[in-house]
C-alpha cells in the first residue's frame, strides 16, 4: 500500500421521513438447510417495480457475469488490492492478481446468491449489489463450501490469508455489531455495490440501493454498508446514509502503530 493505511468508511442509513415505496420485496427466511439440499433460497418472492427501473433479481446461473462486473468496478479499489498486493506475492504478474481478484468476487457473489439478495441494473450487469437480509449471513459451512470461499485458504498467500481472515472479516463484523448494537440482527447489510466504468453516472447505484432501502424504511429497519472510497461518502449521504465510524486496515504498516478508529457524528436512527 502506498504510504497511507487503507480506509473503510462505515456508513449506516437513517430512514427518510417521507419515503415513497419504489418496490415491494417480500423476504422469505427459509431454513438454511437449503444450502445442503442444493435448493436456492428465495429471498425475494414478489417485486412490483416501475417499468423503467430495469432492476433484476439475479439467479445462481448469473454469478459469473455479476462477479465480473464487481471485479471491474473494484479493480483498483484499495481494499480489494489489500489482499493481493502483499510482500509474498510481489513476484506475481498483473494477470495472476486479476485472476485471483475475479475468483474472490465469484465466490462472494455465489455465496450471496445462495443466502442473500443480488440485484443488477443496466443493460450488461452494469451495476451489481449484494445485499444480506436480516438474520442471514454467509458464515455457515455449507455456504462456504458451496460458494468456493473455502478455496481462499490456499489461493491467498500466507500474508493475504492473515489480512482477509484474521484482520478484515473480524474488523468488519465487530464494527457493524458495535455501530448497530441491538439493531444488528434485524438490519439489511449492503455488502458490495459496484458499477462498471461504462455504467457510471447513470443513477444505477441509487436504484439498487433504494430497492431495499425503501422496504427497510417502511419496516423500521436499519440499512448498513461500508465504503472504501471517500468520494462515495457524499453520494451515500444523498441517499440518506451518514458516516458513523472509520476503521483502518493496518497489516500493510505492521509495527508502525496500533489500528486507528475514528468516530464520525450521525443522527440517531429512529
Amino acid at each position: 500500500m502506498a504510504g497511507n493505511s487503507t480506509t473503510i468508511a462505515t456508513i449506516e442509513q437513517k430512514p427518510a421521513m417521507n419515503s415513497l415505496p419504489m418496490a415491494k420485496v417480500d423476504s422469505v427466511m427459509n431454513d438454511d438447510s437449503s444450502a445442503l439440499t442444493g435448493k436456492t433460497t428465495n429471498i425475494v418472492t414478489e417485486t412490483t417495480l416501475p417499468t423503467d427501473s430495469n432492476i433484476r433479481v439475479l439467479g445462481l446461473h448469473e454469478y459469473k457475469e455479476a462477479a465480473l462486473s464487481l471485479a471491474l468496478a473494484f479493480e483498483h479499489d484499495d481494499v480489494s488490492r489489500y489482499f493481493l498486493d502483499t510482500p509474498d506475492r510481489a513476484h506475481w504478474t498483473k494477470q495472476q492478481k486479476w485472476d485471483l481478484h475475479l475468483k474472490i468476487m465469484e465466490y462472494i457473489t455465489y455465496a450471496h446468491l445462495l443466502k442473500g439478495l443480488v440485484l443488477s441494473v443496466g443493460p450488461n450487469y452494469d451495476c451489481v449489489a449484494l445485499w444480506m437480509p436480516p438474520g442471514k449471513n454467509i458464515d455457515d459451512l455449507p455456504t462456504i463450501f458451496r460458494s468456493g470461499l473455502w478455496r481462499l485458504n490456499y489461493l491467498l498467500s500466507h500474508e493475504g490469508r492473515k489480512r482477509f481472515f484474521s484482520e478484515f472479516f473480524p474488523l468488519l463484523h465487530d464494527t457493524k455489531a458495535a455501530v448497530l448494537e441491538d439493531r444488528d440482527p434485524s438490519s439489511w447489510y449492503l455488502v458490495y455495490i459496484g458499477t462498471k466504468p461504462e455504467g457510471r453516472g447513470k443513477g444505477y447505484a441509487r436504484k439498487v440501493v433504494d430497492f431495499v432501502a425503501e422496504k427497510a424504511d417502511r419496516e423500521g429497519r436499519a440499512c448498513y454498508l461500508e465504503s472504501s472510497n471517500v468520494v462515495n461518502e457524499a453520494i451515500y449521504r444523498k441517499m440518506g446514509f451518514e458516516v458513523s465510524r472509520r476503521i483502518y486496515l493496518q497489516r500493510a504498516k505492521e509495527g508502525k502503530g496500533a489500528a486507528e478508529v475514528k468516530a464520525a457524528g450521525r443522527e440517531e436512527w429512529r
